[in-house]
């Protein structure tokens, strides 16, 4: 059987070495399933790596994307058959901007009927990223204060919905005084427009000259720098991202601010979890999904497999407010 699949041959930007073709699907391993995918999100995750940013492990030809959801069209001898027709998500498998997916059945997710295509494509990266951040990176204590850059991304979103429950605070940092008021809703403790103030002396004035216990950066070079200044010695600095595209100055971070710099990689927890662990933490993160406690935007625009160019170039349109989904 034949399926449509986007892949690349070589690094570059999405619009100029994307290629949409039709592909063989080999037959299932002893414990593989194949998905029948319905939607994909694309992430900042997905679209880094085709421009050649870790080209150091990425083998080439490859096909992007790291989340998804589907239904299992059909089963390996050794993975169970009353998987087939059960929605999951195919993850640490094959890329999913393809038709079909394939991946170990020890892997996959299964998905509640009661949360829709459009939120169970978005389930992994940004919602696993930011609980295993809260609940096992930082581990902050009740009322301390947790710094968040581009607090407007799916991302930062959550990490403000995320500090009710564990009881933090965060101060979240926006370029455009528009999302203050979702944010304040979602529960933040305070937003600062970074456009119009410093944000070094506004979380000063807000934390009485202590600043924050942690911050998390999403965007790197100068803004990432001064979130660490706005972090208290001793504190810790988690990279999370680089929309900027430039890295911070560690150096400066760790030996001139005393705060402790740290790198998240999500892949590095994946490798260390047990399977267990791995269902565990889905299992949490589903529970405040279906139970309304933690939520996903709707998505902005859906595009077909086939109209992937165009579809990434809408994604990285700063204009836009919500997720790109393929169908």
């Amino acid at each position: 059987m034949y399926a449509q699949t986007v892949r690349y041959d070589q690094f570059g930007e999405p619009h100029e070495v994307l290629k949409v073709e039709q592909r063989l699907i080999e037959p299932l391993k002893q414990d593989e399933i194949l998905v029948k995918m319905s939607a994909r999100p694309i992430n900042p995750s997905d679209v880094i790596p085709i421009r050649g940013a870790y080209k150091h492990r990425i083998n080439l030809p490859a096909i992007p994307g790291y989340e998804g959801v589907g239904t299992v069209m059909d089963t390996g001898p050794f993975a169970p058959r009353s998987l087939i027709g059960k929605r999951v998500l195919p993850l640490r498998g094959e890329g999913t901007w393809q038709e079909y997916v394939k991946t170990t059945a020890e892997l996959a997710i299964a998905v509640p009927d009661s949360i829709p295509d459009d939120i169970a494509c978005r389930l992994y990266i940004n919602p696993i990223t930011a609980w295993v951040i809260c609940n096992e990176t930082l581990q902050l204590s009740p009322d301390q204060v947790l710094l968040v850059n581009a607090a407007n991304s799916a991302i930062g979103r959550l990490f403000v919905q995320l500090s009710a429950l564990f009881g933090f605070r965060v101060i979240a940092i926006v370029r455009n005084a528009r999302y203050t008021e979702e944010l304040m809703q979602l529960g933040a403790w305070h937003v600062i427009d970074s456009s119009r103030v410093s944000i070094y002396d506004a979380i000063m004035s807000v934390t009485n000259g202590q600043g924050a216990h942690a911050s998390i950066d999403s965007i790197g070079g100068p803004g990432g720098l001064e979130l660490a200044k706005s972090t208290r010695a001793g504190g810790i600095f988690l990279s999370l991202g680089l929309l900027s595209g430039v890295q911070v100055d560690w150096s400066i971070i760790s030996k001139e601010l005393g705060v402790l710099p740290q790198l998240f990689l999500l892949r590095h927890w994946n490798q260390r979890v047990s399977v267990s662990t791995w269902h565990e933490t889905f299992e949490k993160v589903i529970d405040l999904v279906q139970n309304g406690k933690l939520l996903l935007a709707e998505p902005e625009e859906k595009f077909a497999l086939h109209d992937v160019k165009e579809a990434v170039q809408f994604a990285e349109n700063r204009q836009r407010t919500g997720k790109i989904i393929l169908v």
